[in-house]
């Protein structure tokens, strides 16, 4: 039986992959989260869509927040974004993270995969919402869960 949610990345896994977020928000005034959860019984990017209402990632100053959303049983993963991001990035830019990110998970490295996205992410997002020196954490860099 395949590992649940909670029990997919170690604690050594989960610090580094909140380090990332972290790192690659020093770069951006974006919000980068990751959702980790059992299994998606529904279209993936409308799943994650309501995640990132749940986390009211929507409420950022910019509309520039993003979500990494991942559900380990039955394999789906996506990429949730803004509509301040959306307004100034092409489809290439998700595209081009999301297969950096498959990649990996083809090779079974999920926390490799997933923090190359994030960093990827920051480094893109860096153009479009560069870091200002009054910026703030607008949302936990935490990993969240649910089943």
């Amino acid at each position: 039986m395949s590992k649940s949610a909670r029990d997919f990345f170690s604690k050594e896994e989960v610090d580094l992959i909140v380090n990332t977020i972290a790192a690659a928000e020093k770069l951006t005034s974006g919000e980068i989260r990751l959702h980790v959860e059992d299994s998606c019984k529904k279209n993936v990017l409308k799943r994650a869509e309501e995640i990132f209402v749940k986390h009211k990632m929507h409420k950022t100053a910019e509309r520039n927040g993003v979500l990494f959303y991942l559900a380990v049983k039955t394999k789906d993963f996506a990429i949730a974004g803004d509509s301040g991001i959306h307004e100034k990035v092409s489809q290439a830019f998700w595209d081009n993270i999301n297969k950096l990110v498959l990649e990996h998970f083809k090779e079974g490295k999920f926390t490799e995969g997933l923090c190359k996205g994030i960093a990827l992410c920051g480094e893109q997002l860096q153009k479009y919402f560069p870091h200002k020196a009054n910026d703030k954490n607008e949302l936990s860099n935490e990993v969240s869960f649910s089943k």
